[in-house]
């Protein structure tokens, strides 16, 4: 097999299942664009249009790991009990509103311990992924590079993510960008230097969470979920 990017066979293996998924995502999004008036048939069609990439993607996760399970926020199929494909579309909300701004995530778990882990989003062809003790890197255009988390500190030049429900004050640039998975790989990618979320499906943080500790950030997930590049006290 001809490896696409800098890994094992297996990260290269769920790549191409990504890729082969986020082509009918493409072209769902592209629907998506044409409901725009109406609000509740875009939350139908993005929520089947959810369900097929947990079919669509399995049958080609199964060729990396016949015996896995996956772990969904919809499903779960049992598997042999040692390895589990984890897997979510982050950002669902912006693509219910034709934003580009959604990722899949995909994680591969053994012995509860994740061990691969990708954020692909399809509109830019864009992946942040990430082995066990590998490091982390960014994909696009056939190019990889090696990312890591950024070495601010000072709460005047922070940029922070937030995905909370509460009155929590924002410091430094406050964003809200509506992707979880992608809000972990851009801390990870040195773009945010914090990312501070309500508790989140297990799902939608299991690729980000590998992505970003290889990149060298810290993750804590208590009552809140924040993902420091590990200078920023929150």
């Amino acid at each position: 097999m001809e490896l696409l990017i800098k890994g094992s066979t297996e990260l290269n293996k769920m790549f191409m299942a990504l890729q082969r998924t986020a082509s009918g995502l493409r072209r769902d999004f592209g629907e998506v664009e044409n409901l725009q008036q109406s609000l509740r048939g875009a939350r139908d069609f993005v929520q089947k249009a959810s369900a097929r990439i947990e079919e669509s993607i399995l049958s080609d996760l199964l060729l990396v790991r016949p015996n896995a399970g996956l772990l969904t926020p919809n499903t779960t199929h049992a598997g042999d009990g040692r390895d589990e494909f984890v897997l979510a579309l982050s950002g669902a909300s912006n693509f219910v509103r034709a934003n580009p701004h959604f990722a899949i995530s995909l994680a591969l778990r053994s012995n509860d311990e994740t061990k691969i882990a990708l954020v692909y989003s399809p509109i830019d062809e864009r992946l942040y992924y990430a082995e066990a003790g590998r490091g982390a890197y960014v994909f696009s255009a056939f190019h990889s590079a090696r990312i890591k988390v950024s070495n601010l500190s000072e709460e005047s030049d922070l940029t922070i993510a937030y995905n909370t429900s509460d009155n929590r004050p924002m410091i430094g640039d406050g964003r809200v960008s509506g992707c979880p998975a992608l809000d972990l790989a851009w801390v990870a990618a040195g773009k945010f230097d914090a990312y501070v979320s309500d508790p989140l499906d297990y799902a939608e943080i299991a690729a980000g969470d590998l992505i970003l500790r290889e990149a060298g950030g810290r993750i804590e997930m208590m009552a809140d979920l924040v993902a420091t590049n590990g200078k920023v006290e929150l």
